[in-house]
């Protein structure tokens, strides 16, 4: 663990400070300032961009709500996720380490037998032992088939869709690119060779263990999530409860109800962008209603914008990565440039975190984690190490001092999936592999391998344009640090006990209501003609498979 040696001041590399062991001392008297253990709500948004938060970025006006969680919170604009994409990326905020420790390097699919290994200990797994009350709403992507499903991993409540609402059809398939066609309803369809749409089985919508809905109307989803969240909230009173919300929004394909059809110059992204805003303003009014004061709400992104959707795609802000857009390919989602990995971040908290207030810190949903053990007064699981820090003392406004090494592993664009192949130092980024995903032209930039690494100093070239010239004198100041700190963290990586998921495909493990019908069609919402797979001792359910 000794890379981890790396924390302290955004100063000089690789130098300490008394005011790193003052932050550190800080940092462990953080839980016991708590007087009763708070409430947790997270919040994740889909393939949101850096640049779709108006707090960040003066072009977009479609989020008040979250402008006003701004004003009156911590806003974070160093903020990453730990991988560019779903599963890797839940994963990494649910275990607070990164795939190539907890064995998600990359997404399931709609027939996938595993999910995130049954070994890692989960979030909800460690709040629930400390007497909190567990829901998940949303997107879980993290294994559907068996004991891999969110009420085996923590959760005392479940309601939302397996994987990506892109990964089955429905009778309201929303805007795409391509267009996703509707849910067949008589006869086998013609099958379809399109990557993006899965036209033969319907999106399941679950509770708990039970398939409700199927196909699920995703024009009605946003309100199904905001009524669950309230009521959630509602049934925890007078229990600490942890709330993990995994927004649909602004994951394609969009849809949005009647009232908030496209009405500004962003199109329908636009009024996507002013639904999902509106959710969040619902469910920090009704986490105000019932225990202001006593409720940490925690909103991120789970990675950058999907460019190759063109129109319908989020904004990166100033992050473009440039050196990429030159060579062909988008430099967003999938990619370790900051367009897929830096995202929008706030903290709200009345009376504990400051308002008004912008943290630079280099921070990452992987600090979700440690931060929220520590704050409910529990103990990290034994046996791994941990890639997340606690931040507690960055949210209360003590310091703004973060990580100083960040790892970006690839995503699916270059490289081997899961691989460490970039490296945040400070203000230096590290590039040992580049590539880019496929962009909105179709174009896909080359994966190339760097050695000596590329090296871009975000601190005056926040667009990653131009690498530092290999023979000038602040690359050779920084090269050992850099290759220091690499070295230390595969050291750390490979003497860890890491975990491996079972990618394994089987057309059984499909979620499916009806098996009698193509689609998987339910005849009417909450028929359930499939064989009991599961009975759990809360409430009579079934795992229709």
């Amino acid at each position: 663990m000794s890379w981890r040696g790396w924390k302290g001041t955004s100063g000089s590399v690789g130098t300490s400070s008394p005011q790193v062991v003052l932050v550190a001392l800080v940092g462990l008297w953080a839980p016991l300032v708590v007087s009763r253990q708070p409430n947790f709500i997270v919040i994740l948004a889909d393939d949101v961009g850096w640049g779709d938060l108006g707090a960040n970025w003066a072009e977009t006006t479609e989020t008040p709500h979250l402008d006003e969680l701004a004003a009156e919170g911590t806003r974070f604009v160093d903020f990453h996720s730990a991988a560019s994409t779903c599963s890797p990326s839940r994963a990494s905020l649910l275990t607070g380490r990164l795939g190539v420790r907890n064995g998600v390097t990359h997404n399931f699919a709609v027939t996938s037998v595993g999910g995130l290994p049954l070994n890692e200990t989960t979030l909800a797994e460690v709040l629930r032992a400390a007497g909190y009350s567990t829901g998940a709403i949303g997107k879980w992507h993290l294994g559907h088939h068996g004991h891999h499903h969110p009420s085996f991993r923590g959760f005392d409540y479940y309601f939302g869709i397996p994987y990506s609402h892109d990964m089955g059809c429905t009778d309201t398939p929303g805007y795409n690119l391509p267009p996703c066609p509707p849910c067949p309803r008589h006869g086998t369809p013609a099958r379809i060779l399109r990557k993006d749409c899965y036209t033969e089985v319907a999106l399941p919508l679950f509770e708990n263990v039970t398939i409700v809905q199927q196909p699920v109307n995703l024009s009605s989803l946003a309100v199904r999530y905001a009524e669950e969240a309230a009521r959630f909230i509602r049934r925890a009173s007078g229990r600490p409860f942890f709330l993990y919300l995994a927004l649909a929004h602004m994951h394609v394909p969009l849809g949005v109800s009647p009232p908030l059809l496209p009405n500004s110059g962003r199109g329908i992204y636009g009024a996507s962008l002013s639904e999902m805003d509106a959710l969040v303003g619902r469910i920090k009014q009704v986490a105000d209603s019932h225990g202001k004061g006593h409720t940490l709400l925690w909103f991120a992104g789970d990675n950058g914008p999907w460019a190759q959707k063109c129109e319908l795609a989020g904004r990166l802000g100033p992050f473009v990565g440039a050196w990429q857009r030159q060579r062909g390919g988008s430099s967003a989602k999938q990619t370790t440039w900051e367009g897929g990995h830096r995202v929008p971040a706030l903290a709200y908290w009345p009376g504990r975190i400051p308002a008004k207030h912008t943290s630079h810190a280099l921070l990452s949903t992987l600090d979700i984690f440690p931060t929220l053990v520590a704050l409910a007064g529990a103990a990290l699981p034994p046996n791994r190490r941990f890639d997340g820090l606690d931040v507690s003392p960055v949210l209360f406004g003590w310091s703004d001092v973060g990580h100083k090494v960040l790892l970006h592993p690839n995503s699916g664009v270059a490289g081997k999936d899961g691989e460490i192949e970039t490296l945040r130092l400070a203000q230096y980024k590290a590039f040992y592999t580049t590539g880019g995903a496929m962009a909105c032209d179709g174009s896909v930039g080359p994966a190339q391998h760097h050695q000596p690494p590329l090296v871009f100093n975000l601190a005056r070239d926040i667009q990653e344009q131009e690498p530092l010239d290999v023979a000038s004198r602040e690359y050779q100041a920084v090269l050992p640090a850099i290759s220091r700190a690499y070295a230390q963290a595969l050291e750390d990586i490979a003497t860890d006990n890491v975990s491996i998921a079972d990618y394994s495909k089987d057309p059984a493990a499909t979620p499916c209501c009806n098996t009698q019908h193509v689609a998987c069609r339910c005849h009417q919402p909450g028929t359930h003609a499939a064989i009991p797979e599961h009975h759990t001792g809360r409430r009579a359910t079934w795992l229709c498979l």
